[in-house]
């Protein structure tokens, strides 16, 4: 069908909600290439990130009991993964509104354009079908362009919630095994003080072993 033929036919209205459902089509494609690409990345370096947190915090921690280094190595994974969920869900707000709004601005479109076609055809006294198949027909192109608009945004949108749900997967799962590596280097270096303070009590007593004056006493 041509264009100039449908555009004829349209008022400002119409035009207004054509433009409207072109913006959100291309503010739909160029978030939803984004979001792609930035889900990916977050996905392949989020286990790097909170690994490196970690490490960053391990100096700081390193003095503090281990109920407290706990704590501290707790806080902060749950710091990193917040801001990596903050992340990954920027622009899903624009891909999903474009989903959910684009088929009924199209709907109101084609009502508006089918509501402007039957006055004009009734101010010109022609109602044969040949006067109202063309109108009518080129008003339902505004319900296929809200489709056209709303189903790419799905799409995309879907994909992102999917990666997302990975990354988040893979955050958490990360955290619990660094989690695990905190909880056994404590107990290492509970083994270690024990060791440590069992070789002082035995040094002791050798020494006192040695010097029967201290002993008695």
């Amino acid at each position: 069908m041509d264009f100039a033929a449908y555009w004829q036919y349209t008022d400002v209205v119409t035009k207004f909600l054509f433009f409207s459902l072109l913006a959100l089509s291309i503010a739909s494609w160029i978030t939803g290439l984004l979001r792609l690409y930035q889900s990916s990345q977050l996905k392949d370096k989020v286990a790097s990130g909170l690994e490196q947190a970690v490490g960053a915090e391990s100096k700081n921690i390193a003095s503090l009991q281990s109920a407290e280094r706990k704590t501290v190595v707790e806080q902060v994974l749950l710091k990193e993964i917040g801001r990596y969920r903050f992340e990954s869900e920027k622009g899903l707000a624009i891909l999903g509104t474009t989903a959910a709004i684009a088929p009924f601005i199209g709907l109101f479109g084609t009502v508006w354009g089918i509501f402007h076609a039957l006055h004009s055809i009734g101010e010109s006294g022609q109602a044969g079908l040949s006067q109202v198949a063309g109108p009518v027909g080129e008003a339902l192109i505004m319900t296929g362009l809200g489709l056209a608009v709303a189903i790419p945004a799905v799409i995309f949108y879907n994909i992102a919630v999917r990666i997302n749900r990975k990354t988040l997967f893979i955050a958490n799962d990360t955290a619990y095994g660094l989690l695990a590596a905190t909880a056994k280097s404590q107990e290492t270096d509970l083994i270690s003080t024990s060791i440590t303070q069992a070789k002082s009590s035995k040094d002791k007593a050798y020494a006192n072993s040695l010097n029967p004056s201290t002993a008695n006493r």
